[in-house]
């Protein structure tokens, strides 16, 4: 289980797995709950790098970033290790 603490979001903390290139059991504490679960399942057994380049970039509201994103960035900070 990897936990990512992001920054700029609602949310507090990002805990995932990575098995096989693919994202599984996402789970976001804090933040919009039904917008993060909707997220969390979408992204469910997904190809990291599909996560990455469909999440990146995303905004929320006049934010500079988003909890999408903030995933985006918590899975590419563990594939540039």
């Amino acid at each position: 289980m990897h936990i990512y603490k992001p920054t700029g979001v609602c949310s507090r903390e990002i805990s995932f797995d990575l098995e096989n290139g693919k994202i599984k059991n996402v789970s976001f504490v804090g933040g919009c709950s039904g917008n993060l679960q909707g997220i969390s399942s979408l992204v469910e057994n997904m190809d990291i790098n599909e996560v990455i380049k469909k999440l990146k970039g995303i905004k929320c509201g006049n934010k500079s970033t988003s909890c999408p994103d903030q995933l985006s960035k918590a899975i590419e900070a563990l594939k540039n290790k």
